[in-house]
C-alpha cells in the first residue's frame, strides 16, 4: 500500500504539473504593487519576462499575460534551511529513516510540490541523500518544485579528526552536494551542547570555501557560533542559546544568521503524537523545546538590534511543516518585532545572497531569473499576506495560477 499511495502522488503532482501552462518565450506580468526584494516598492507596473529571465520592468500599459492588478509581486520566496524528504509514513508517525528510497523520493516530491504552492521558489534542504535525485528531477523540468539546493550528508563528531572532515567534504562536492551541513552542536532536545571542536569546524568550513560550497553550521551555544564566524564558515542556524558577544562575532565576520524560531518547535509540539518514541523525541526533549521557545525569541530581539547582523530567512521545515514555511516570517514580525520589509528582505534578496546566488534570484530587475509570487494584500501593512499566495512563477513557468 504505501508504494500505491507514492505512485498517486506522483500521478498527482504530474498532473497538476500539466494543467498548467507550457514554457513561454516571453510573458508580460502587470502588478498592482510590485516589492522588489531590495527594499524597493513600484506601483502600477509590467514585468516583462523573456525566456527563464527578466528581461525589463515598465509602467503599466495595456494588457498582459498575467493581470495582477490588485495583488503584490514578490521575488519567489527562498527558505535556507528546510528537510524536504523528512514525512509522516502511512501510519501517520515521523518516518526517521525511510528504508525505500523511492518511497522517500516521491514523498520528498510531494513535500516540495506543497512548498512550491505556498510561493516558495528556491530552499535549501541540508542533509538527506535523496535530496539529490530530488533536485535533479525539479531542473530537468520531470517534477514540479522549487529550486533544491542539498548538503546530501551532514559534517558530525564521527565524521572524524580535521584532516578526515576535510577529504568528506571533498568526497560530498564531487557526489553533488551544493552545500556542506556541519552539526557542530548535540540537539537542543540534549542540551545544545558543542560536538565539535573549533579545528574541526574551521577544517570543514576551510575546505567547502576551498570547493566553492557553502557551509552552514548547526549551532545553538555561543563558544560553537563565535568558532563558526572565527572561521568564516557562511552561516549559522538555530542560535538559541547565543549571548550578545556570539551575535556580535557573527555581525563582524559577515556570516549569516538564520534563527529558526517561529515554526519547527512549533510543529513538532502540534505534532507531538507523531514524533513521540523516535529517538530523542521523549518527554525530556519536548519540555526542553518547549522551554526554548521563550528563549528563542529573546535572543532574536537581541539579535534585531545587533547592528550589521545579517538575519536571513530559514524555518528548519521538518513533517508537518512543509508548505507552512511562511508563518516562520510572520512569527518573526508579529511576535518578534522584525520589520516587515526588512523581513521580506531576509526571505528574497538576502537569502539569496547566503546561498552565492544574489545575482540570479531574490529580486524582481533586469537579468534575473524570473521567480515571482503575488499574494493578496499588502505585506507591508499586513504580514500575513504572505500567507495567501495565488500565483507562482520559477524561472519564468507559471506553476501556479489565480483560482488553482
Amino acid at each position: 500500500m504505501p508504494i500505491l499511495r507514492s505512485v498517486f502522488m506522483l500521478g498527482v503532482l504530474l498532473t497538476a504539473a500539466n494543467a498548467l501552462p507550457a514554457d513561454e518565450p516571453r510573458a508580460t506580468i502587470r502588478a498592482g504593487l510590485l516589492l522588489d526584494g531590495r527594499g524597493g516598492q513600484q506601483r502600477d507596473v509590467t514585468i516583462v519576462v523573456e525566456g527563464t529571465r527578466i528581461a525589463r520592468i515598465e509602467p503599466a500599459a495595456g494588457p498582459a499575460r498575467y493581470d495582477l492588478r490588485g495583488l503584490t509581486v514578490l521575488p519567489g520566496f527562498i527558505d535556507t534551511h528546510v528537510h524536504i524528504a523528512w514525512h509522516f509514513g502511512p501510519d501517520g508517525r515521523f518516518v526517521a529513516r525511510d528504508d525505500a528510497p523511492a518511497q522517500a523520493a516521491l514523498y520528498a516530491a510531494e513535500n516540495a510540490w506543497v512548498t512550491l504552492r505556498a510561493g516558495f521558489t528556491t530552499v535549501q534542504s541540508l542533509g538527506d541523500r535523496v535530496d539529490g535525485d530530488v533536485r535533479d528531477a525539479i531542473a530537468r523540468g520531470e517534477l514540479p518544485g522549487p529550486r533544491l539546493r542539498t548538503s546530501l550528508e551532514p559534517v558530525t563528531e564521527r565524521t572524524g579528526t580535521p584532516e578526515e572532515i576535510r577529504a568528506f567534504v571533498r568526497k560530498m562536492k564531487a557526489e553533488g552536494a551544493d552545500a556542506v551541513k556541519i552539526f557542530a552542536s548535540a540537539s537542543i532536545r540534549d542540551g545544545g551542547g558543542p560536538t565539535l571542536t573549533p579545528e574541526q569546524v574551521g577544517a570543514a568550513c576551510g575546505e567547502a570555501r576551498a570547493q566553492g560550497m557553502s557551509s552552514v553550521v548547526h549551532a545553538y551555544g555561543p563558544d560553537v557560533i563565535v568558532a563558526a564566524a572565527r572561521a568564516g564558515c557562511t552561516a549559522v542556524e538555530h542560535g538559541t542559546l547565543a549571548d550578545d558577544a556570539a551575535l556580535r562575532a557573527m555581525a563582524e565576520h559577515g556570516t549569516y544568521f538564520d534563527p529558526n524560531i517561529g515554526l519547527v518547535k512549533q510543529n513538532y509540539l502540534d505534532n507531538r503524537a507523531r514524533y513521540d518514541g523516535v529517538g530523542n523525541y521523549n518527554a525530556a526533549g519536548f519540555a526542553a523545546m518547549e522551554r526554548a521557545i521563550a528563549v528563542d525569541l529573546a535572543m532574536f530581539r537581541r539579535a534585531l538590534a545587533t547592528d550589521g547582523l545579517k538575519l536571513v530567512f530559514g524555518t528548519d521545515a521538518v513533517a508537518g511543516a512543509h508548505g507552512r514555511n511562511i508563518e516562520e516570517l510572520i512569527y518573526r514580525v508579529e511576535q518578534g518585532g522584525q520589520a516587515p520589509m526588512a523581513a521580506i528582505r531576509s526571505l528574497t534578496s538576502l537569502a539569496a545572497e547566503s546561498l552565492g546566488l544574489g545575482d540570479r534570484i531574490g529580486t524582481v530587475a533586469s537579468g534575473c531569473e524570473a521567480d515571482l509570487v503575488a499574494v493578496e494584500g499588502d505585506p507591508l501593512t499586513d504580514i500575513t499576506a504572505l500567507r495567501r499566495v495565488v500565483f507562482v512563477m520559477r524561472a519564468g513557468r507559471a506553476l501556479r495560477l489565480p483560482g488553482q
